[in-house]
């Protein structure tokens, strides 16, 4: 099995990406609102380490946003406890789709959390940095210093861009990228 990570800035088109392989895709961030909203454990481990925040299960994103603006220190506590479950539903994803050819890993924090492994390809999702920012201020709930405080933990785009493989110029046209992801499962398979 070919294990494709994707990597990129936030809003960049990472998930967007990871859908036109055609592949099974691990979306951690989905994996995350799911353990949220169904996994009273992990509602039980944050409601812990921040009892005036976390209060009510399930848990609100909203509720994340204001333990993230609270304390600098929170995100990597929350990061903390909910990435060791995430990594369990990876493992379980792997199991499943042990025998398809190819899965795609779409996870934000992939190497920052040494979630790869060496053999894996890395593709980093670039785009322009106007078109993330008009993308980002039309999601639900976009906070701009929630979105400064996930750079703060996160590689820089350079190192992610030395470390990967591809580099994909999202300019987020269906045709131009369906190209681009031909060209590199042309080069892997």
């Amino acid at each position: 099995m070919i294990r494709i990570g994707i990597l990129g800035n936030i809003g960049s088109g990472k998930s967007y990406i990871a859908k036109n392989f055609g592949f099974p895709v691990f979306n951690a961030d989905l994996e995350v609102a799911k353990l949220y909203q169904k996994d009273k454990k992990i509602f039980k481990k944050l409601k812990s380490i921040l009892p005036k925040i976390f209060k009510s299960f399930p848990i609100k994103k909203k509720k994340v946003l204001e333990a993230i603006l609270a304390d600098k220190n929170n995100l990597k506590k929350i990061i903390k406890i909910v990435h060791l479950e995430i990594k369990k539903k990876m493992k379980i994803f792997l199991n499943q789709n042990k025998n398809s050819q190819i899965v795609i890993l779409d996870i934000p924090l992939l190497l920052e959390n040494k979630i790869n492994k060496k053999n894996d390809i890395l593709i980093f999702v670039q785009a322009n940095k106007k078109e993330i920012l008009k993308r980002l201020k039309k999601r639900k709930n976009f906070d701009n210093k929630v979105f400064n405080k996930f750079k703060k933990i996160q590689f820089s785009s350079n190192y992610k861009k030395k470390k990967s493989h591809f580099v994909i110029l999202n300019d987020f046209s269906d045709k131009t990228i369906k190209i681009k992801i031909r060209n590199i499962k042309n080069q892997i398979i």
